[in-house]
């Protein structure tokens, strides 16, 4: 593994959310894992699709951000 993974949203938030789009948008089954050349943002990003189509398994890292994003409070929608 070439960076840490995100498991806060203080840490998410950290990230360039184009890098991450894009590293989860080119995912794709059978790639090899980005290096330090692409970034970290990228690498979550890539990281997490690689999750959703079920090639990583999720980990403690993966579920305590999960957890965090889903009990975030939220504006009351208009």
């Amino acid at each position: 593994m070439a960076f840490e993974p995100v498991r806060t949203l203080a840490d998410l938030e950290t990230l360039d959310q184009a890098d991450i789009v894009e590293g989860y948008l080119s995912a794709e089954r059978g790639d090899p894992e980005p290096g330090e050349n692409r970034g970290r943002a990228y690498w979550h990003g890539w990281r997490n699709r690689m999750i959703d189509l079920g090639v990583l398994p999720s980990d403690e890292a993966s579920v305590a951000l999960a957890r965090e994003f889903v009990a975030r409070p939220r504006a009351p929608r208009s």
